[in-house]
């Protein structure tokens, strides 16, 4: 099958910002002006077509990742409107994972704001090309150059305004465009074309010096505008085009653009921008990959000539479908039906149908090439982040790193009917959330699930009762709590059974010394005297960290701890794997009890935007919770507090926080660190159930 879109004429975007920017909006206008849908769709209306699922439209918020694909200027877009809430960060950790460039949406009122910079920080790890749309233009108390402002500040980033607003707040009527040296007007009805206009008499001057600052900007990093800029030579506008989209795709520059969403206002400049300045897939580096059978670097390059790979990077239960694969094609093509294999598991398996998706409805392919973004049914073996490729030339990409759940909640069955789908419904929703773990407390009996914070385990439990019909109750959440040791002690493991026939003998000496903090646990072998024959490390080592996975005194997971095996014993006839694993169990166990462990407790990284009246009484809640303000920035009528909290005082803030300033006050939490609980509180925690790490 030929290609209706050549290679560099693909676009794989994704559009990312801060909860309640207009991420939503802006993706809902790019589809209605490309054709794609025949009308607008309205995230407080509920008819958003990106937000699907029944939750998403009840709380007018994105919660899960959805892609559709569209046509520009004869360029296949496609694009993922991705989560702006923190507690479905890994929806859009996997999205920008599979991502070549990307739309960050800003609020022209509020800035940048605090998961704008965690969404750019994923970016940058996955090297995504970036433009700025300032969204909300006319909206009181808009300010573009502020904004502007606050990207370079607080986003470390290199900006490059190529358009400015033709007013503002309730004025803003259009964008003036810096490259093109022009104005385009919007008018009233969003139905009818932007109009192109002499740049007004008074902006002039001002336009005259946005255009010399931009071409010093770009003559500082590309040569070509360089050489004609001290030559004194004229710089056409295509010419400039090509140095701003050479700048881009390299992540020297980040492009600024303005306007306003909901009224469709620099929706179609928008587009042209991502045309004319993000990467296709052929602009990107080769993809580097390994060979599973020797080690040695593979790098997969964007072409339909080059053997199949491909990353699965999200996975949903779909209710009339079953269970849908997304897939990034990085590399060569695919046919519904062909057998690939399964690099990640080492298994071949087969397509089934292949689809392009438009948020949860499908358009079926037959065929699908080089940087597409599909999905498909009947891969039960293939999860999150798994490889797949050609049987012939197996290769395994880096795998999808996902944050840790911080929150627990215990959880039970109503009844004896619920009970019994409630396992298969739970591995459903792990199968499709990497975020979301789910584990069975065999001392308690409880079920505990885990997930990113409360809206992420509400939402989850919701879905429970309307996709599956199965009904639960759950307790109040609970903190993931770890212990660590304080002091360094030596501990002696000795495991020695002696039986008719041949016994067990095993017996080690450790060194456990305390960990820099976020070490997790470091094993070391000082064995030099050939104490212990070398065959028999691993089996110590497997010991020490399933002991440090039960726990401690108070039975919760032990980390950051240096554990070093010094010397020990063996039987020449006795000494086994299972006795120097038990061997080295037992030593961990005995030392943590000598070695005045702790308990830590996850502190959150809390960032408060509130008007200034309410400052006072939030400090004041803040402070009850044993909060750290880190510092407290004041922007005309609002303020940003940041502090840091302990996630075990955090439950119920929400609510408290809109009481405290009538609902007027935002907050984002996100996992900071593990710290040491204070002595009196961590003998009620102990006191407390054990809970998931």
């Amino acid at each position: 099958m030929s290609r209706v879109f050549p290679l560099e004429k693909i676009r794989n975007i994704g559009i990312i910002a801060h909860i309640d920017a207009g991420k939503t909006t802006v993706t809902e206008r790019i589809l209605y002006y490309t054709g794609r849908t025949y009308k607008i769709g309205g995230v407080d209306e509920g008819t958003a077509v990106m937000d699907w699922m029944q939750q998403e439209r009840e709380r007018g918020i994105t919660i899960t990742s959805a892609a559709t694909t569209c046509d520009w200027d004869g360029h296949r877009i496609n694009i993922i409107d991705t989560p702006g809430h923190v507690d479905f960060t890994a929806e859009v950790e996997r999205s920008l994972r599979v991502l070549d460039g990307g739309v960050v949406v800003l609020d022209a009122v509020a800035g940048v704001e605090a998961q704008s910079e965690a969404v750019w920080r994923q970016a940058d790890r996955y090297n995504v090309a970036r433009i700025c749309f300032i969204n909300k233009m006319d909206r009181v108390g808009a300010d573009f150059h502020r904004t502007v402002s606050m990207i370079e500040r607080r986003l470390r980033a290199r900006v490059l305004p190529i358009q400015v607003p033709l007013g503002t707040e309730s004025s803003f009527r259009g964008i003036i465009d810096i490259v093109e040296n022009k104005a385009v007007v919007f008018p009233a009805d969003a139905e009818l074309m932007p109009v192109e206009e002499p740049i007004p008499e008074s902006d002039r001057t001002d336009v005259a010096h946005r255009y010399q600052v931009l071409v010093e900007k770009l003559a500082q990093s590309d040569d070509e505008i360089m050489f004609m800029y001290l030559e004194g030579q004229e710089i056409s506008v295509s010419q400039m085009k090509a140095a701003i989209r050479r700048l881009t795709v390299s992540g020297e520059i980040v492009p600024i653009l303005c306007g306003s969403a909901l009224r469709g206002r620099g929706i179609r400049p928008l587009l042209d921008a991502v045309v004319a300045y993000l990467p296709s897939p052929s602009d990107i580096p080769p993809i580097p990959a390994i060979d599973p059978r020797t080690g040695r670097q593979i790098h997969c390059r964007a072409s339909d000539d080059e053997p199949l790979s491909a990353l699965a990077f999200k996975v949903v239960s779909d209710p009339f479908m079953g269970r849908l694969t997304y897939l990034r094609i990085y590399s060569g093509n695919v046919k519904s039906g062909a057998q690939v294999l399964n690099a990640s598991k080492g298994k071949k398996q087969r397509l089934g149908r292949l689809y392009f998706m438009h948020a949860n409805r499908r358009e079926e392919v037959g065929e699908a090439d080089a940087g597409s973004i599909i999905s498909t049914v009947g891969l039960k073996g293939t999860t999150t982040g798994d490889t797949l490729c050609d049987v012939a030339r197996p290769l395994l990409f880096e795998p999808i790193h996902f944050s840790s759940p911080v929150l627990s909640m215990a959880i039970e069955a109503k009844t004896k009917a619920d009970e019994d789908k409630l396992d298969e419904v739970l591995a459903k929703l792990g199968d499709e959330d990497p975020s979301f773990k789910v584990r069975h407390d065999q001392e308690t009996g409880q079920g505990l699930i885990s997930g990113m914070g409360e809206l992420h385990l509400e939402v989850l439990v919701d879905r429970m009762w309307r996709e599956f019909g199965v009904k639960v109750n759950v307790g109040r959440p609970r903190v993931a709590y770890k212990e660590t040791i304080t002091v360094p002690v030596d501990a002696e493991g000795r495991f020695i059974r002696q039986s008719g026939g041949r016994g067990q003998y095993g017996h080690v000496w450790l060194r456990l010394e305390p960990g820099a903090r976020g070490s997790g646990l470091e094993f070391r072998n000082r064995i030099r005297s050939g104490a212990i024959p070398r065959e028999f490390i691993p089996s110590v080592e497997a010991g020490v960290r399933e002991a440090i996975e039960t726990g401690g005194p108070a039975g919760y997971p032990i980390v950051d701890i240096e554990v070093a095996l010094c010397d020990g014993s063996f039987h020449e006839v006795d000494s086994s794997e299972l006795a120097f694993k038990v061997a080295g169990s037992m030593a961990v166990k005995s030392g943590v009890a000598k070695a005045k462990a702790v308990l830590l407790e996850p502190i959150m990284k809390v960032e408060i935007v509130t008007p200034v009246q309410f400052l006072g009484d939030i400090i004041g809640d803040l402070s009850a919770r044993r909060a750290r303000v880190d510092g407290i920035e004041t922007q005309e009528d609002f303020c940003i507090i940041r502090c840091f909290a302990p996630l075990g005082e955090s439950f119920g803030f929400a609510t408290e926080l809109r009481s405290l300033s009538q609902g007027r006050a935002t907050h984002t939490m996100e996992f900071y660190r593990y710290e040491e609980l204070p002595p009196g509180l961590g003998e009620q925690a102990r006191a407390g159930t054990k809970v998931a790490g």
